[in-house]
Order: structure tokens, then sequence, then C-alpha cells
């Protein structure tokens, strides 16, 4: 099943931003984005399924069940403020697949952003991480990548449960299989990608605007698949306000206040 971590917990608020990781991650990885959000967004961390802590051995999970899920969830969060998402990598498809699924059950969305990812009916084969190889071979892969912290070789049962983490959630992206015909969404969309990221080069972007009605921008930032972390959330930050608040109407002024000057394509 699904969590969500409220870092927060505001009881009103200007916008909900709901946040899905990447493969491997947890919502705990982007605590540190929702510092630099305006004080009045609640920031709703997704956890996708088999995160829980301690847990020994994760279990396979789908993706279709834990967008159903959290579209559920999301659901309950209808009290009239604009609710927007965000996803990097894995994250970006569950995130526009969910927001999707909410705009088909009635419940308006504001925003939807997607990071790392080439757009769901891009064919254009990419150098994959292939769940199937040794646990050597998919942490180099993943050192590449920038994706695998160091500190866990001094750990080798948390770096094989990680690794198994990982495996659960590739196998997961690899069971993905986008709707044939599948609606547009109406919500405007901001596709986010890295200058070095071989995963989601930058000139597949433009690709993500097929998949919207609304108006659609793409931003690329320096750096590489991982770049959005540690550091690069001070850069990333700045950017993602000033793609939430551009088409909207109800912007407030604590994020005008917070939005950087950047060039858009």
């Amino acid at each position: 099943m699904t969590a969500i971590l409220r870092p927060r917990r505001l009881d009103t608020a200007a916008m909900r931003l709901a946040v899905c990781h990447h493969a491997g991650g947890s919502a705990t990885a982007y605590v540190p984005l929702v510092g630099g959000l305006p004080a009045d967004w609640d920031a709703l961390l997704v956890d996708l399924p088999e995160r829980a802590a301690g847990r020994a051995d994760p279990l396979p999970w789908d993706l279709e069940g834990a967008v159903k899920t959290l579209t559920q969830e999301l659901s309950t969060w209808t009290d009239g403020t604009p609710l927007a998402l965000f996803g990097h990598s894995l994250g970006a498809l569950v995130a526009f697949e969910t927001a999707r699924a909410l705009e088909e059950c009635g419940v308006p969305v504001a925003w939807v952003g997607v990071s790392g990812r080439r757009p769901p009916d891009d064919a254009v084969p990419v150098p994959p991480l292939d769940p199937s190889v040794p646990d050597e071979e998919l942490a180099a892969a993943l050192t590449r990548l920038g994706g695998l912290p160091e500190r866990l070789d001094a750990y080798p049962e948390i770096r094989h449960r990680f690794l198994k983490r990982i495996r659960n959630d590739l196998r997961a992206l690899e069971g993905y299989r986008p709707q044939e015909g599948g609606r547009s969404l109406a919500a405007p969309l901001t596709a986010f990608g890295a200058a070095d990221d071989p995963l989601a080069p930058a000139a597949a972007l433009a690709g993500w605007a097929r998949h919207t009605t609304g108006s659609f921008a793409t931003r690329v930032l320096a750096g590489g698949h991982f770049g959005l972390f540690a550091d690069g959330f001070a850069d990333f930050v700045p950017v993602l306000i000033d793609e939430v608040c551009r088409p909207a109407p109800w912007a407030t002024a604590s994020a005008s206040a917070s939005v950087g000057a950047y060039e858009r394509t």
C-alpha cells in the first residue's frame, strides 16, 4: 500500500503538492524539498509500496495497483485547495497516471510535473536498469547514475535489502503499460530534465506535450539523473514553484516571492 508523509500538516493551505519518488527511493528523500516551498503550501510526500522501515524482504508490487490506491487517497483531499502532483523517474509515471485517474473521477488537478522520465509512449530504447542482473552489476549501474549511496557498502545486509527494493520497483516499471488511446490530461504539464541524464535526454522531453490538452513547458537543469538531490533541491525548488504558479490565477504572494528567473522552453 502507499502511504503519505506530511511534514507540515497545514489545516488550511494555498496549495497541496503531492510528490512521488524514484525507484529505490522513499518519501523521506524529498523532505529537503519541502523547506523551500512557500509557507502556505502543504506537501504530501508519497511512499510507494514496500517502503516499511525494517522490512527484511520487500515484496513485489505493481504500478497500476499503486496508482489506484493513491488516486483513492488523494481523492479525499478535495476541500477546494488546489492539488498539484510531481514525480521523478518512476514517480513521474505514478504522478502522471494518478493525475489522469483523478481527472477521470472528476477531481480537478491544478498542475502536473514529470521529471527524469521519457513520455509513456516513447519507444526509443534507453540504457536500461536490469532488475535480473546480480547485485554487483546492478549496484555498478546505479553508481554510474549517482543513485547508490556510498555508505551502504559498509552495511551489506542493508545494501542487499536496498537493491531488492530497487529490483521490485524496476519490475513494477517493466510491468507498466500506457493506456492505448488514454485520455490526455486537462491539467498544465511541465517536463523537467537534466542536461546529462542518459535515461531521459532533454530532447525527449517535448514528447510529453502529447499527453495534455493544457499548457505545456519543458525545463532543463544541470546535472544527471539524480541531480535533484542533496544540493540540487536548492536550484530546483524555485523552478518548481515557478512552473506550478505559471498558469495559475490562485498563485499566492508567498509563492511569487519565491520564484527565481529561469529560462523556459
